[in-house]
């Protein structure tokens, strides 16, 4: 295996299963002890393909040691984790959220205030522009999108190392947002407004309405049994649609002509944040910053573990065998 850092690449691929089993064994604890269920079909299913992934990037590497293609062990393996990532975390977003912690939506909504920010001036310009609650409606979905073509991108442009970070900085920065959002839960800007979409027809408000139901019915008890394929967004601040585009966005960037294109595209995601996502701009900022604090996070982390200087360019580094450090 060569054309990239691959040794390194594969301690850190191997170091986030450490991140990963230690959100696992919180799911673990927090199911058995905080009186919650998990539906077992589609838990079971997601975190079974993920499995296979992993055990097929294992076992593919023993099979062919450094004959084994690079693109194909960390763009599986990253998809693997990645998966694995969003399944466990889903649920703890609801888990977390049975805490009880007094809603936040009037400190937010006085937040925004004082920093000269209206929601409800924004909700109505877009309600009064079709053409732009369409375009935010759009990026908004990207979130998706991005988390499979990150592992593929880098994966094909051996920027091996760099997709290794990725997971780690977006694994880091959910757990952030989930342990900073059970003590600041909020519902979104029409619950702190006391207005109803009713009121804005043009607007697109299924997520908010999924927010609304869904954290009013955890925080009441009645919501105790989960549904991997029905979870909705139930965390406000910090916003982590803010905080994945902005790590889309610098996973990307390297990458000739892709990361000029996920920049923008992501840039749009931010923006429909607000409006789409029922966000208070202070969830924005909180998100922006986490994801700008994950990235130096596990940069600093790449120093300890590789002897990089903290600075180095860690997109694209020098070949090195990946069979001599696996075994």
């Amino acid at each position: 295996m060569a054309e990239s850092d691959a040794r390194l690449a594969w301690r850190l691929f191997n170091l986030n299963w450490i991140l990963i089993a230690a959100m696992s064994s919180v799911l673990l604890f927090a199911v058995l002890f905080a009186g919650f269920t998990l539906e077992p079909v589609s838990l079971g299913v997601m975190s079974g393909m993920a499995g296979q992934f992993a055990l097929m990037v294992y076992l593919y590497f023993w099979a062919r040691g450094s004959a084994a293609d690079p693109k194909l062990i960390f763009g599986l393996g990253a998809i693997a984790q990645l998966l694995l990532i969003v399944v466990i975390m889903g649920p703890l977003t609801y888990v977390v959220l049975a805490i009880n912690w007094p809603l936040q939506d009037q400190t937010f909504l006085a937040v925004d205030r004082a920093m000269g920010l209206d929601p409800e001036t924004l909700i109505r310009f877009v309600n009064d522009h079709a053409w732009v609650m369409t375009s935010l409606e759009t990026g908004y979905g990207f979130i998706k999108w991005f988390l499979l073509a990150i592992p593929i991108i880098l994966a094909a442009t051996l920027r091996l190392v760099r997709l290794q970070l990725f997971v780690a900085a977006f694994a880091l920065a959910l757990a952030v947002t989930l342990l900073i959002s059970a003590f600041v839960p909020a519902v979104g800007t029409f619950y702190g407004l006391n207005i109803s979409p009713a009121d804005f027809p043009a607007l697109s408000t299924k997520t908010y309405a999924a927010q609304l139901r869904d954290i009013l019915a955890v925080q009441s008890g009645v919501l105790r049994h989960l549904e991997l394929f029905k979870l909705a967004g139930v965390v406000s601040f910090p916003s982590f649609h803010a905080a994945s585009a902005v790590l889309y966005m610098w996973a990307l960037w390297p990458v000739r002509g892709i990361g000029i294109v996920a920049a923008a595209m992501n840039t749009l995601t931010i923006v429909s944040t607000p409006v789409i996502g029922a966000h208070y701009m202070i969830d924005v900022i909180g998100g922006v910053a986490l994801a700008v604090i994950s990235i130096a996070v596990v940069k600093y982390a790449l120093a300890f573990v590789a002897g990089h200087p903290a600075t180095a360019d860690i997109g694209y580094v020098a070949a090195a065998p990946l069979e001599a450090d696996a075994r």
